[in-house]
């Protein structure tokens, strides 16, 4: 299955937070075929269809959560710090990624065995008293294995389908919409479905949401469309989120702790969604997304897709939601 295939693709690329190259190199490798890519000051991938006026900017972040190498120790441990929200329950026992310039080398956040857990502390150990072990006996060992400072580290990726229906992956937060937007910008220009668009539609491929939606700002001081909507992961499911699950469609993000997004907007896509037999969704969850960055100047929305398990090395979805996401988006390019 394509949209499989393109998932497990993109969410194996490292690539936390200011340091989302390599995910953008294999964009724009899928894009080159249909259309043309730029990519502006901050480093958002950018790509234009229509004309006239600015109507709708959509954006789906391609950076993840991750560790960002901040030393070495005398005995050739790495220190580090994190980048983005990562519950330091998940870093205990890990195994990581480390990329450096010179590619990949594996690593491991240790653990005491319970054999030596003397005092028998069972509380949460803080990330700033971990580090990664990459097998070095002394610092001079490091170095000599190509890691430095700035070097960054990712969890180890592990891509499981369960049950014929969903997948689990690190980082499908949020290369998932990263493949949403791809799928939608192939339509239109394989389809022929350019002339239908009536204006200016950008489709933003935005770096650094993780931090700050800093690619998001960026964007929103270049472009002033009419709409602003993100496309990005749903947290759930819990009391918070009230009834959104998993195969029932794409979710209408209707509050979390950026924004109240737009009841208008959120009602005209619910109306579009009806008219195509769209299963959708309605709820509110945490978190922010990068469309509040445009809160000042556009009516902002954000559409998703329910995930389980959000910013752990588990996150998992349903392909339906994704799937019925790419023809949600494409219905509102072409109606909103």
């Amino acid at each position: 299955m394509e949209l499989v295939k393109k998932l497990k693709e993109l969410t194996s690329i490292p690539g936390i937070s200011g340091y989302e190259g390599q995910v953008k190199e294999k964009l724009r490798d899928w894009l080159r075929p249909y259309t043309d890519v730029k990519e502006d000051r901050i480093g958002n991938l950018i790509v234009e269809a229509g004309s006239g006026d600015e109507r709708i900017v959509f954006m789906a972040h391609v950076d993840e959560i991750g560790l960002l190498i901040t030393g070495i120790t005398p005995d050739g441990k790495l220190t580090f710090r994190k980048i983005g929200g990562i519950d330091d329950r998940l870093l205990y026992g890990r195994h990581v990624d480390v990329i450096t310039e010179n590619g990949k080398i594996d690593g491991v956040i240790g653990a005491v065995p319970p054999h030596l857990n003397i005092e028998g502390r069972t509380d949460t150990v803080p990330w700033h008293q971990l580090t990664i072990d990459i097998g070095a006996e002394n610092r001079d060992e490091a170095v000599d294995l190509g890691v430095k400072p700035l070097d960054f580290a990712v969890f180890k990726k592990h891509f499981s389908i369960l049950n014929g229906r969903y997948v689990s992956c690190r980082s499908l937060d949020d290369r998932f919409g990263a493949v949403v937007l791809f799928e939608v910008i192939r339509r239109i220009f394989t389809e022929n479905l350019e002339p239908e668009l009536d204006g200016k539609i950008v489709f933003a491929f935005t770096v650094q949401e993780e931090n700050g939606l800093k690619g998001a700002r960026f964007l929103a001081n270049s472009y002033s469309p009419d709409y602003a909507i993100a496309i990005d992961s749903f947290g759930c499911c819990n009391l918070l989120t009230g009834d959104v699950r998993l195969g029932q469609g794409p979710v209408i993000r209707a509050v979390d702790n950026s924004a109240i997004y737009s009841r208008k907007l959120a009602l005209k896509v619910r109306d579009i969604a009806l008219k195509a037999d769209i299963p959708v969704q309605i709820g509110t969850t945490g978190g922010g997304t990068d469309s509040s960055a445009f809160e000042h100047k556009s009516e902002i929305l954000t559409l998703s897709a329910p995930i389980r398990y959000l910013h752990s090395e588990v996150e998992m979805m349903n392909l339906k939601d994704i799937e019925a996401l790419v023809d949600l988006l494409t219905h509102v390019a072409l109606k909103l």
